[in-house]
């Protein structure tokens, strides 16, 4: 599936993966290289105007890691997964402090996710 970009995000997109919070850092270590769930993630996709935190492009999946950056944009967090599941993505939101105080809590509710686009797992 071909997603549509902003080129003029590219910058913001790089400088993000360089600079992201603690949260996003730890759950990378479990995502990247297939090594959780066999399956490739990419971090700080730019899709349309929106940079999301990971996309997994063979499950259609975002992950949205939730935490203060995201207090006082509800309208702009609710129009970005409209945008995205009018895409045919699927977007699952993981609280920050799951990912920090409970990784293993964060890892299951993905597994489950995942478990539901592809039973065949």
């Amino acid at each position: 599936m071909k997603l549509p970009t902003n080129k003029s995000l590219h910058g913001l997109t790089k400088s993000l993966r360089n600079n992201g919070t603690m949260a996003e850092a730890v759950l990378w270590r479990y995502l990247k290289n297939k090594n959780a769930f066999g399956y490739n993630f990419h971090r700080q996709k730019n899709i349309g105007n929106y940079i999301v935190d990971f996309y997994c492009p063979k499950l259609h999946l975002v992950i949205e890691v939730d935490g203060s950056s995201h207090d006082n944009k509800y309208q702009y967090d609710t129009d970005r997964d409209v945008f995205l599941k009018n895409l045919g993505l699927h977007v699952l939101h993981i609280d920050n402090s799951d990912i920090t105080f409970n990784i293993d809590k964060a890892l299951y509710a993905i597994e489950t996710y995942i478990k539901s686009l592809s039973p065949s797992l």
